[in-house]
């Protein structure tokens, strides 16, 4: 049994699977609301100025031994391993959400195909699909969200993803032509966590998606999206480390020290904008 194949049984085990499931839909469908459940969306890594690599095979150690796993370069890297370790035939494409034009390369896609049929099964967008979904034209529900899959081309494996325009925490996913290395990964990875200008150093965000909605930790400020919709600031340091437990994030490795250090910077930095934009930090 090779290195990989022990990890993705460990992988399995905290997902709850009593054995090796099949490479069948049904199975791609489990597998993504099983992780869902347990392993946030998170940068607190690259937060706290000290990013993990987008290596997939650390990434599936560490989440196998209970840890966090990132962003979506890292639950997607991460996955691509499950899901080539148990049979399925995987593609990766190159993402790019709305937002900052560089670089192009800001969310790793996988692509699957099972019984002729493509699915994208997605772990890394944070408060958007629930489930892995047929890539074909056409809008769908998932609990309370609605999105569409526009200018799909099965042949070249491109399409674009509309999240809902009520809830999302982004615009559009373009998935577009050519499979990226690991090497085009861990460029984009570089320049997206490092410190200071880095995307994902400038605020902390954690999100954990469910059937019923999804909550978003944006610096202090929490948002239910979806059912339940509310919001609210995290401003003593207590409430905040508080949520993050709730969010399943992981702290170990990570001293009280560098917890209070950030969350310092996040409120001040909230208050800040708040004042910038006139208006009151406590609701802003």
């Amino acid at each position: 049994m090779t290195s990989h194949a022990r990890a993705v049984d460990r992988y399995l085990s905290r997902l709850g699977f009593a054995s090796r499931p099949g490479p069948t839909a049904e199975t791609l469908v489990e597998l993504q609301r099983r992780h869902l459940d347990l392993v946030p969306y998170e940068n607190l890594a690259a937060a706290l100025g000290r990013p993990d690599l987008a290596d997939p095979a650390g990434t599936l150690e560490r989440i196998a031994a209970g840890g966090n796993a990132g962003y979506c370069f890292h639950h997607n890297g991460a996955l691509e391993l499950v899901l080539r370790d148990l049979g399925f035939t995987v593609e990766r494409r190159l993402g790019h959400i709305d937002g900052d034009e560089v670089p192009e390369l800001n969310h790793l896609v996988l692509l699957v195909t099972i019984g002729g049929r493509r699915w994208w099964p997605d772990l890394g967008l944070g408060d958007a699909l629930r489930d892995p979904v047929e890539v074909s034209d056409g809008k769908f529900r998932q609990g309370p969200f609605r999105y569409a899959i526009t200018a799909s081309d099965p042949d070249a494996g491109t399409w674009i993803f509309r999240h809902d325009p009520a809830w999302g925490s982004f615009t559009t996913v373009e998935v577009r032509g050519g499979s990226p290395s690991d090497a085009d990964i861990a460029a984009s990875h570089r320049y997206l966590s490092t410190p200071p200008e880095g995307r994902y150093t400038r605020t902390l965000v954690v999100a954990r998606l469910e059937d019923t909605g999804a909550d978003v930790l944006r610096g202090i400020r929490l948002r239910r999206h979806g059912d339940g919709a509310r919001a609210r600031n995290l401003e003593t340091y207590e409430e905040w480390r508080a949520a993050l437990t709730a969010l399943r994030v992981s702290l170990a490795g990570v001293s009280e020290e560098e917890l209070r250090s950030l969350h310092g910077r996040l409120l001040a930095f909230h208050s800040q904008r708040a004042a910038g934009k006139g208006l009151d930090p406590h609701v802003a």
